[in-house]
């Protein structure tokens, strides 16, 4: 089974399922929906079986497809996965059925659904690439590519202000990513001077001895790029906008997939190529990540809209992974990149139960809801589970990654590891006031609605008080579809968050391999 081409085909079939969908005739969108939702489950099918061919005890990069693509710069089509990529085709494999069967019933009036499905598949086909890549100029290749799909499904199908956030997820990825390859270019310039002809493959150029000055500069070009794309505070403004405007599906892949793209690349890219300058820079990136828990954490608590509100949790949780990446220990580290994948599930499972919510309600705003657990009780269940496993409640898959990242970070970082303990506590505030106010108390009552009517006066006269017209809030509980939608997630939450030692088998061999390269400085 390891013969088989596992990655390339899980690149090669949402891309063609991607043109396919789009060649669609006018109207077909069912069709368009159901393959769709027929090629992410073969995905899904394809990453399961890679895992169970995958061996934890044979080689660092193993289901490896390699042949030459621009031979005359030594680039290659070059597949591979470690744990820490495996266990991110997985989380890819979840989501994006998930993402389908959520946006079965969206309706963008006036937009071609069999457009919005054909971008989904292209962006699983960049997703699978950018984390299978094992030559650094392919995955620069995805790293951007990716950014086309997303751009356009914000831009086409989000809220009212799609445009701004499209273009300005666009313009921070795109600068990022130049700044990125600048840094590429050099990387491959200190390999034709050490080797003999210049290279792109990671085996090769992390067995480079580069000096400290140099390492610092590329250093911070990888940096960079992947920190706008985690997002670490100060370069995260891109997401609040980008998170509450896109279609929920985009959302759910935005943060569940797209952003640990740069958390991702901390461990793949810049602590093995360059580990002088990830010791010298990591005091400054610790700052950055327990600033963002803090920050993020206290802009959450402080937001009236839904989307925007998680969105901004999720930059909280990834000062928790930065934290855990920097920290230097295989432990830390080890709990990180679980938390990349808990943070997926759970963050995706709150962004599909808060877009089911908004689709009954027609609002984003926590105001314009109330007591809605007595209408539905499903519904506010599943919502009460996502939000305690986006607050490491113990029993939750994410309570043994946040665990883990702040066991294994306080040996070598005690001051930050414990300022980074009080991101908990306002966790469970922002988490528990939004559930408290959308679904306990008395009900909502009535929604204010924005349509062409005109306003009618209270009481006439040239004095009276202008009302918009209003309707009836019906809260309807999950039907079938939508409660297969969840299943799966809430499945995962409950499982991972008993018997996480699956993920933990993949994932520590792969990290091991990273702090080995950084120099063991497992303190």
């Amino acid at each position: 089974m390891n013969s088989f081409p596992f990655l390339l085909v899980m690149i090669a079939l949402p891309a063609v399922g991607a043109a396919v969908v789009a060649a669609l005739p006018r109207g077909r969108d069912l069709l368009a929906k159901q393959l769709s939702l027929g090629i992410s489950l073969v995905v899904l099918l394809l990453a399961v079986l890679a895992t169970v061919a995958f061996d934890t005890g044979g080689d660092r990069f193993q289901l490896t497809t390699e042949f030459a693509w621009i031979p005359d710069f030594g680039v290659q089509i070059a597949l591979g996965v470690d744990g820490i990529a495996l266990v991110m085709l997985l989380l890819i494999g979840v989501l994006v059925p998930v993402v389908v069967g959520a946006s079965w019933r969206d309706e963008f009036p006036g937009r071609s659904m069999k457009a919005y499905f054909a971008w989904l598949m292209l962006l699983e086909a960049m997703m699978v690439g950018v984390f299978a890549s094992t030559d650094i100029f392919l995955f620069y290749v995805f790293f951007e590519a990716m950014l086309v799909p997303m751009y356009f499904i914000i831009g086409s199908f989000g809220g009212p202000r799609r445009q701004y956030a499209a273009v300005k997820f666009f313009l921070y990825s795109l600068v990022g990513g130049l700044i990125m390859l600048a840094a590429v270019i050099g990387l491959y310039v200190v390999s034709a001077s050490q080797l003999g002809e210049g290279t792109f493959a990671f085996d090769a150029l992390r067995q480079l001895e580069i000096t400290p000055g140099v390492q610092k500069l590329l250093f911070l070009g990888f940096f960079v790029a992947f920190a706008i794309k985690a997002p670490l505070v100060p370069f995260h403004t891109w997401l609040p906008d980008s998170g509450s405007e896109a279609p929920i599906g985009g959302a759910v892949l935005l943060v569940g997939v797209l952003d640990k793209v740069g958390t991702f690349g901390f461990l793949r890219y810049c602590l093995p190529l360059f580990p002088d300058a990830s010791r010298y820079f990591a005091p400054y990136v610790l700052v950055l990540a327990v600033a963002g828990i803090l920050y993020a954490a206290l802009l959450a608590m402080g937001q009236s809209d839904m989307k925007r509100l998680v969105s901004y949790t999720s930059i909280s949780h990834f000062g928790f992974i930065a934290l855990g990446i920097f920290a230097f220990t295989t432990e830390a580290a080890t709990g990180a990149v679980l938390y990349m994948v808990n943070h997926g599930i759970a963050t995706g499972l709150l962004f599909v139960v808060v877009g089911m919510l908004i689709a009954r309600g027609g609002s984003r705003q926590i105001r314009d809801y109330g007591g809605v657990a007595a209408k539905a009780p499903i519904l506010a269940g599943v919502f009460l589970l996502a939000g305690l496993a986006s607050l490491a409640l113990p029993g939750t898959n994410s309570f043994v990654s946040e665990f883990l990242v702040l066991i294994g970070s306080f040996p070598s970082q005690p001051v930050f590891t414990i300022i980074a303990t009080v991101g908990i506590i306002l966790a469970a505030l922002y988490i528990l006031l939004m559930y408290q106010r959308t679904m306990q108390g008395p009900p909502a009552g009535v929604l204010m609605v924005e349509d062409d009517d005109e306003p009618v006066p209270s009481d006439g006269g040239s004095t009276a008080v202008l009302t918009a017209p209003r309707r009836t809030l019906r809260v309807l509980d999950l039907d079938r579809r939508e409660l297969s939608v969840v299943a799966p997630l809430v499945a995962l939450i409950i499982v991972l968050g008993v018997y996480p030692q699956p993920l933990l088998n993949l994932i520590e061999p792969a990290v091991s391999a990273t702090m080995s390269d950084l120099g063991g400085s497992d303190r």
